[in-house]
């Protein structure tokens, strides 16, 4: 039997005290009586996770690092909070009955099997996660027809296209038109790129994130991963998906119909925004969000993404055309690069070089399934780190 829960929607976030976990928490606080936060997970940061279980007070907490359980049970068992650790757990957390959505917020293929289980569940999912479409995109949308559950757009991006085509869905799309601010490279050549640093990549123009999709932007590849889970999520050919590059990053993406009209979603960069639509679709709450000014900005610009230089994402079209465990190459080589290049390990450039590696030399699975994609996921790992070593 369903458990009752009062306070309106039963949201679970899993990856609570990262950039979009901890801005999800202020769309959530900003409309006490429309949701109750049924769970939140983190992986190492204990003392963040405490201070947002102390003020929403969740049924359940998971922390990943089973080393600070005991420091998350003492802060939170007195409170009647049940805390539990490891990866097992946070699967397993996610099939409570009283959670009517999961906000999958975690980093890289992390998320996928979290996702699955709670799509098993019966759970909507909020996808921030973009990794899990990207790894095992028809393995997922699939299990989600199966039942029922929708699978909502948390990146700006797809958030965009989903915006535009509400109250479209009876209308063939022609093409999508991502767009892609070029992150703080835009413009420079491969001589610039080969010498610059971590911090250099992670000052994004425009948006505030965590320090992995900050380096896929810089290179491209997030927006490379975008179309993949765009694939997905919309049901589309890869002919049926463009990439342009807006530096202003007002315009978030634009869906092209077969009459050749073009809607676009627009406003300023905060992704309180998708998040709050993902949580409370059909309806839009109002917010006390920063309003877009068109004076404010007088000329909006587009242009070509340079794929020559920025290879990444002529690799995830390469990926996406192949498809079957392809993508999850791409997808786990990258990870592994990123991981490296932040440790100061491998050059900018380096890390396209290795993703394309790796995608020529693990073998073409065409239909996987979902044992498939975790044994490609640690055999293209272990391959990327002898690459590098």
């Amino acid at each position: 039997m369903k458990e009752q829960h009062e306070a309106g929607r039963g949201v679970a976030i899993l990856g609570s005290t990262g950039s979009i976990g901890t801005q999800a928490l202020e769309v959530i606080a900003n409309h006490p009586d429309r949701f109750e936060v049924i769970v939140l997970t983190a992986q190492n940061n204990a003392d963040l996770l405490i201070s947002q279980a102390l003020q929403f007070k969740p049924r359940a907490v998971v922390i990943g690092n089973e080393s600070l359980y005991d420091k998350v049970f003492a802060a939170l068992d007195p409170q009647d909070i049940q805390v539990y650790a490891g990866t097992k757990a946070l699967a397993g957390v996610v099939e409570m009955d009283s959670i009517d959505i999961v906000l999958t917020a975690l980093v890289g293929y992390a998320g996928l099997i979290p996702t699955l289980r709670a799509i098993d569940a019966g759970k909507h999912i909020a996808l921030a996660n973009k990794e899990t479409l990207v790894v095992a995109g028809e393995l997922v949308t699939e299990r989600a027809k199966e039942k029922g559950v929708n699978i909502y757009p948390v990146d700006s991006e797809h958030s965009a296209i989903f915006q535009c085509i509400v109250g479209e869905f009876h209308n063939p799309i022609e093409k999508i038109i991502l767009t892609a601010s070029g992150g703080p490279f835009r413009g420079r050549n491969t001589e610039f790129l080969q010498t610059v640093k971590k911090e250099q990549a992670l000052k994004h123009p425009n948006w505030d994130m965590g320090a992995k999709i900050t380096i896929d932007s810089a290179s491209l590849m997030n927006k490379g991963l975008e179309v993949i889970e765009a694939k997905w999520l919309f049901g589309l050919d890869t002919s049926q998906i463009d990439v342009v590059v807006h530096p202003q990053s007002i315009i978030h993406s634009m869906v092209q119909f077969t009459d050749g009209s073009i809607k676009a979603q627009m406003g300023l960069p905060d992704m309180k925004l998708p998040i709050q639509f993902a949580l409370t679709y059909p309806e839009r709450y109002t917010t006390d969000f920063p309003r877009f000014d068109f004076t404010d900005y007088p000329s909006l610009t587009f242009e070509k993404p340079d794929m020559e230089t920025f290879k990444n994402l002529g690799l995830a079209f390469d990926a996406l055309k192949q498809g079957g465990n392809k993508p999850c190459v791409l997808n786990a080589a990258n990870e592994i690069a990123v991981e490296e290049f932040l440790r100061d390990r491998i050059g900018f450039l380096d890390m396209p070089d290795i993703v394309g590696a790796c995608l020529s030399k693990i073998s073409h699975i065409e239909k996987p399934g979902l044992e498939d994609y975790v044994e490609t996921d640690k055999e293209t790992r272990i391959l990327a780190k002898e690459l590098i070593n």
